[in-house]
């Protein structure tokens, strides 16, 4: 079946990856923002160091992207440009370490998956970690093993825009630091690994001025964003996540996977799988860890899958399991297929939250007049006003919602007379800081099989 790919599985590898970014960019044009991607390209038109929430290198990519297009799939060509490279320096790592044909079979166990495919849909900070991660994998290989002063210093460069991307990158940093001390503990007296890290420090220095001078809010966010105070031992949001796995990465690569692993002794004893297998449990124990005290997104664990497709790929080679690929291969696809069919056709089912809300601002605008200001509920909505408005304008959040970048950037007296688009009835609060407050229409939208959402708009005057 796939034997005609391995015959020049370079120029294969590259065709798959056109193709890929080719039909995502086509597909992402049928899709409405979330709410959260609404919110990241809101920060692409206020470039700044650092942000609440994140890092600042997805702000950084929508901006370049805004340049070919700021329609949906403009937008998107963020996290089809990073995951089509990403992909690129997975194949070259593996054929690096192995063989071409091996390195074809991690490619498409990458591009088979559905956690591979949600990248290539949605626009987070994931896209731009995905990306990093996987260069400064091929990179710091390259350095660990070969010693080139080159390798070196892009790996620290890679590194630094790592950090840049999402705090999750310094996973990467213990991975590289515990293969140093097991495993090659003289690379601490190599000028190289010094001048690697200053590089990384100097790229992300002026993220870490910018949380300094901010009483390092966006660090302090993110410790406390999915942790519990109490330590509750919860094994229901454990299971939850190590399920998930399976369902992300698909049952049989999965299964293979976390077998290999734990059974397997060869890891440690060969260094370059080890290596390999260090980018994938450190990330999974960290998360599998974290999950015991609170619920933890699947997509967290998604760096861990780089190497985890290239070890996969490996273990099938290696043991000749080729039947049991290709069986894991139909159903992985089997599983992309029906969530990309899904996401287009039921879209208020899979993800609720970005059903409708394209529609409700549509019809604020209907009322809109020269001289309003324009608010949301949530930093979502803020956010699906500025981008689906046209021109764009500035908006805000009414009513008091999750601390997020627009409180930072919120001056006195904010609050003007115009619209206000709400997901709940929200007339008692909005008369607490307004003389007038008039509903002027709803838009109820599906939610779910059977369920529905309102939207609600208001005509707001006379702060008070």
């Amino acid at each position: 079946m796939l034997e005609f790919l391995y015959k020049t599985p370079q120029k294969n590898a590259y065709i798959i990856l056109l193709l890929l970014g080719i039909f995502s960019t086509f597909y992402n044009a049928f899709l409405p923002l979330h709410g959260d991607e609404a919110y990241y390209w809101m920060w692409s038109h206020h470039l700044q160091t650092g942000y609440y929430d994140h890092p600042p290198m997805i702000a950084y990519l929508i901006h370049l992207s805004n340049y070919i297009s700021e329609a949906e799939w403009g937008v998107r060509l963020t996290n089809v440009f990073a995951l089509s490279i990403s992909s690129l320096y997975l194949f070259k790592l593996t054929a690096e370490i192995f063989d071409e044909k091996t390195a074809l079979n991690a490619l498409l166990i990458s591009s088979s998956v559905i956690l591979v495919h949600a990248g290539y849909i949605l626009t987070t900070p994931d896209s731009p970690l995905i990306l990093f991660w996987s260069i400064s994998l091929y990179y710091s290989y390259k350095a660990i093993f070969y010693g080139k002063r080159k390798d070196y210093v892009l790996t620290g460069m890679m590194l630094g825009l790592m950090m840049l991307s999402k705090y999750t990158a310094i996973l990467f940093v213990f991975m590289v630091l515990i293969f140093i001390f097991l495993k090659r503990r003289d690379i601490l007296l190599n000028i190289n690994f010094y001048i690697a890290s200053v590089i990384a420090v100097l790229i992300v220095s002026p993220m870490i001025w910018w949380n300094y001078q901010n009483d390092w809010i966006s660090f302090t966010f993110q410790l406390a964003h999915g942790s519990s105070e109490s330590y509750h031992i919860s094994f229901h949001s454990f299971f939850d996540f190590f399920a998930g796995q399976f369902g992300i990465f698909s049952p049989v690569f999965t299964t293979v996977l976390f077998y290999f692993l734990i059974k397997n002794k060869l890891y440690f004893k060969n260094d370059k799988l080890f290596f390999l297998s260090l980018s994938v449990a450190v990330v999974l124990l960290f998360f599998f860890y974290k999950s015991l005290f609170g619920s933890m997104e699947l997509n967290y664990s998604a760096p861990a899958y780089i190497g985890g497709a290239i070890l996969c790929a490996y273990i099938f080679e290696h043991n000749k399991l080729h039947k049991t690929f290709k069986i894991g291969l139909v159903i992985a696809l089997l599983f992309t297929i029906i969530g990309r069919i899904a996401f287009v056709s039921h879209l208020e089912i899979i993800q609720d939250r970005m059903y409708g809300n394209k529609e409700a601002v549509k019809l604020l605008h209907t009322y809109a007049k020269d001289g309003d200001s324009f608010y949301g509920d949530h930093l979502t909505i803020a956010a699906y006003l500025k981008y689906y408005l046209p021109s764009h304008p500035e908006t805000d959040l009414a009513l008091d919602s999750r601390f997020s970048q627009y409180d930072m950037w919120r001056k006195e007296d904010f609050l003007q007379d115009g619209l206000v688009l709400t997901r709940d009835q929200e007339q008692k609060r909005l008369e607490n800081l307004y003389s007038r407050v008039r509903l002027i229409d709803t838009l109820s939208v599906k939610k779910g099989f059977n369920g529905k959402k309102t939207f609600y708009i208001y005509r707001v005057a006379d702060a008070k």
